[in-house]
């Protein structure tokens, strides 16, 4: 008999019984917990109420597909290149994952939970749009200075509205997790031009990061669920390139229009 341990709260299992999260897999979980329910339990470690599974799934959903984004070409053409490996295409799409497309989310909602825990005294109330306002006008204006990007504005798409924006506030307000993160962010949205010079839209990805990190997930691990979310996107753009295919189609427009420039000239 060995003496090691290996601590976990996770899963475990037995000749006849698996265990996830203290709950019996198949008596306890199977049939009766949600896929979106079970990926927030098994990071915050408890389970989520109605509410929250509510706006955690409307997140996954806002975050699953956005069309032929690079991730979706990325895993289509590796798909080309390796069809015996659909894992690798699904990995390829992942791994494109980062500061421009779905790694928004956790860049937005880490940035706002540093204004927020970085602020000295209490946060204004809920109702306070011009205590809020201030709050993040300052916040804009120290980024600015450093000479950095404020997470979460702007769309290379939508210029004006990202649709996801309103909807995904709107579910956090309907369920009562409307929280700090998300005021912070509206507050963003409506002082950035008074510092920027221009009027840019709170996209998708950061409105997502605001609303995971109003439920208490944690910041550092919000990547991870842009990720969950797009790889089922990625398997349905995969599972279309298996129907109908455009691969090909794009690897050749690149490939045949690829024009040799001197490098003395550039």
């Amino acid at each position: 008999m060995s003496d090691l341990e290996f601590p976990t709260s996770l899963g475990t299992s037995t000749t006849d019984e698996i265990s996830l999260l203290g709950q019996s897999l198949a008596g306890d979980l199977m049939g009766q917990v949600g896929f979106g329910e079970l990926a927030f339990w098994l990071v915050a470690l408890r389970r989520p109420t109605p509410g929250e599974t509510r706006v955690f799934e409307a997140v996954l959903v806002a975050l699953a597909d956005h069309g032929f984004t690079p991730t979706a070409i990325a895993a289509r053409l590796t798909y080309l290149s390796a069809p015996d490996s659909l894992q690798g295409a699904l990995a390829a799409g992942l791994l494109g994952g980062g500061s421009r497309f779905l790694g928004v989310t956790e860049d937005c909602g880490g940035y706002l939970h540093a204004v927020l825990t970085e602020h000295d005294g209490d946060l204004p109330p809920d109702d306070d749009t011009v205590g809020w306002d201030a709050l993040a006008l300052a916040a804009v204006r120290r980024t600015r200075e450093q000479g950095r990007y404020v997470p979460g504005l702007g769309h290379p798409v939508h210029k004006v509205q990202d649709p996801r924006t309103p909807r995904l506030i709107a579910i956090a307000d309907e369920e009562g997790l409307h929280g700090p993160h998300l005021r912070l962010f509206e507050a963003i949205g409506r002082t950035h031009e008074e510092v920027l010079g221009r009027k840019l839209p709170l996209n998708g990805a950061g409105v997502c990061g605001a609303a995971l990190a109003d439920l208490g997930l944690p910041v550092e691990l919000l990547r991870g669920f842009a990720l969950l979310a797009r790889a089922a996107g990625l398997l349905g753009q995969l599972a279309e390139e298996r129907r109908r295919p455009i691969g090909m189609d794009a690897y050749l427009t690149v490939d045949r229009n690829a024009v040799y420039v001197d490098p003395s000239e550039s």
